[in-house]
């Protein structure tokens, strides 16, 4: 019947919690959605708008698990982090990210021209000058700095690196570099576990990674 499971028989969506009551369901609130509205022109390049948006999601994630951390901080620089990819000329983006290659001058060129679109976005929606500036910071090495200048800054790098082994992220990554499912997950996952800075973000990547893989054991193609 209409609305019923097909092996159950019967509709259970009555014991359903709403929305509100499960923990860990993420949504964006006005104030981030009106930084997003901001971010998202520039976010049209190299799948930077869905994956900007996968990594807030694994960052509202990881704040649950660091409450020390500054959601005020974290959020809008998650959103605005690879605002700066729109300035790189398209046939270059890939080259600046690529195995084997990798161009260290345009990736900087993207942090500090995301530094300062996100500066631009912010100062006209209103936000002080110290989450601007914070905010901004993070932005500008969020890629080239090795080190995390604080725990806003750790969740942002490594919101931005987990998404690579998400489900999304192998996708993308397949389409990037020709690469099947396996190549791509071999090749993210040995770049992801070593350089986050969080251990709740090394338990997420290392959760993402067990499952990705299982979905390519031989033991499980076939199976429904």
């Amino acid at each position: 019947m209409p609305g019923s499971s097909t092996r159950y028989g019967r509709d259970v969506r009555r014991h359903l919690p709403d929305a509100h009551e499960v923990p860990g369901l993420v949504t964006l609130p006005p104030e981030d959605d009106e930084v997003w509205m901001r971010a998202a022109p520039h976010l049209r390049v190299r799948n930077n708008d869905s994956h900007s948006l996968y990594a807030y999601a694994i960052a509202r994630a990881l704040l649950r698990r660091l409450p020390e951390a500054d959601p005020a901080i974290v959020r809008p620089a998650i959103l605005l982090h690879d605002t700066g990819w729109s300035t790189v000329p398209d046939d270059e983006i890939l080259e600046a990210i690529a195995p084997g290659g990798g161009r260290p001058d345009l990736v900087r060129h993207h942090e500090i021209e995301g530094a300062r679109i996100a500066r631009e976005a912010l100062t006209g929606l209103g936000r002080p000058e110290t989450v601007v500036g914070r905010v901004t910071d993070i932005i500008d090495g969020h890629d080239s700095r090795l080190e995390a200048l604080s725990v806003e800054d750790a969740i942002v790098k490594d919101a931005d690196k987990i998404w690579r082994v998400t489900p999304h992220g192998l996708t993308v990554v397949c389409g990037w570099f020709g690469l099947d499912r396996d190549e791509a997950l071999r090749l993210c996952a040995s770049r992801v576990e070593s350089s986050l800075h969080t251990d709740a973000g090394r338990a997420m990547a290392g959760a993402l990674i067990a499952v990705a893989s299982m979905d390519l054991a031989p033991q499980r193609k076939g199976l429904a």
